[in-house]
């Protein structure tokens, strides 16, 4: 038997305010957050698996997607974040050129996408599933 599997394993990205960031994770995207022992946030996600969120003094924002969150409906599912108050048009259309809600169309080559920030600055992403 190995001593290293993947049982139990999870990701996690820091932050700057973690009051901020519960609030965010919590109220404006209705995900199931916890406080820890330590004063570290744990996201549940409903597939099983877990994402610890910790501050950071020095935080930078992570320059990539941390959290992708697959939808059935894009279209829906941004207009729901920006009835929220989530900027989902982060990029300019020189980047990603995205429609005026910043979605992306895959056009066969990948999925439609749209990306938006957390509070600490970090990437988050919600693609047609």
């Amino acid at each position: 038997m190995s001593a290293f599997t993947p049982d139990g394993a999870f990701s996690g990205f820091s932050v700057d305010d973690i009051d901020a960031a519960r609030s965010f994770y919590t109220d404006t995207l209705g995900l199931d957050v916890e406080t820890n022992a330590m004063g570290f946030l744990e996201i549940r996600l409903a597939s099983g698996g877990s994402i610890l969120v910790y501050a950071k003094p020095d935080h930078t924002p992570a320059s990539f997607t941390i959290l992708n969150f697959p939808v059935d409906d894009i279209d829906a599912a941004v207009d729901e974040l920006r009835e929220r108050g989530v900027d989902t048009k982060i990029y300019p259309d020189e980047v990603f050129p995205s429609d005026e809600r910043g979605i992306v169309r895959g056009g066969g080559g990948g999925p439609d996408i749209a990306w938006f920030r957390d509070p600490a600055g970090n990437v988050i992403a919600v693609l047609q599933a």
